[in-house]
C-alpha cells in the first residue's frame, strides 16, 4: 500500500512540472522551473554547447559562477523592464555587468530570449539564428554563462553569457 501511495505521490509531482494556464486544449504545456533545477539546466545547458562545438571542432567551454551571476542578474533586470535587450534599467551594457562580476576574462557575446520554451528548445532556437550561433561557436571562447527568471505566468527570460 505504501509503495502504491508512493508511486501516486512521484507520479503526480512529476506530472506538476507541467502545468497548463489555459483552458484552450491546443495551448503550450508550461514549463516549470523549481530552485532544485538550476544546476541540472545549467549543467544540461553546458554539454549541448559542447556537443555543438565538438561537431565543429572547437574546444568546449566552462561554466563560469561570474557569468552565471551576471546571465541571473540580467534576466530579473530584462523581466522587470519587460524587454529583452542588451541594456540593464541602470543603462549598463553586458560588458559592464561582467566586468561587475569580477570576471577576469572578455565578455563576447550575450543571448537572450523571451519565451515559454524550455532551455534545449531556446538554445535550438539561438542555434539556428546565425548572429547568435557565431557567439555561440566563437573560437575564442572559453566560458559560458546561463540562467533565467521565470515569471509567475511561465514566461521565461533566457540569458546566455560567452566570455573568453
Amino acid at each position: 500500500m505504501i509503495r502504491i501511495i508512493l508511486a501516486a505521490l512521484t507520479v503526480s509531482f512529476v506530472m506538476s512540472a507541467c502545468t497548463n494556464t489555459s483552458s484552450d486544449p491546443n495551448s503550450r504545456q508550461v514549463f516549470r522551473i523549481w530552485p532544485g533545477d538550476v544546476s541540472i539546466i545549467q549543467f544540461r545547458h553546458l554539454d549541448t554547447i559542447n556537443a555543438f562545438r565538438e561537431a565543429s571542432g572547437l574546444n568546449a567551454l566552462q561554466l563560469s559562477a561570474e557569468l552565471n551571476a551576471a546571465a541571473k542578474t540580467h534576466a530579473l533586470d530584462i523581466s522587470r523592464q519587460n524587454r529583452p535587450w542588451h541594456f540593464g534599467s541602470d543603462g549598463s551594457n553586458p560588458i559592464q555587468r561582467v566586468q561587475r562580476t569580477g570576471y577576469i576574462g572578455t565578455m563576447l557575446s550575450e543571448n537572450l530570449s523571451e519565451t515559454f520554451e524550455n532551455d534545449s528548445e531556446t538554445l535550438e532556437a539561438w542555434m539556428r539564428d546565425p548572429v547568435t550561433r557565431s557567439g555561440i561557436l566563437n573560437p575564442n571562447a572559453r566560458n559560458v554563462g546561463f540562467s533565467w527568471h521565470q515569471e509567475s505566468n511561465g514566461k521565461i527570460w533566457w540569458v546566455q553569457v560567452i566570455g573568453s
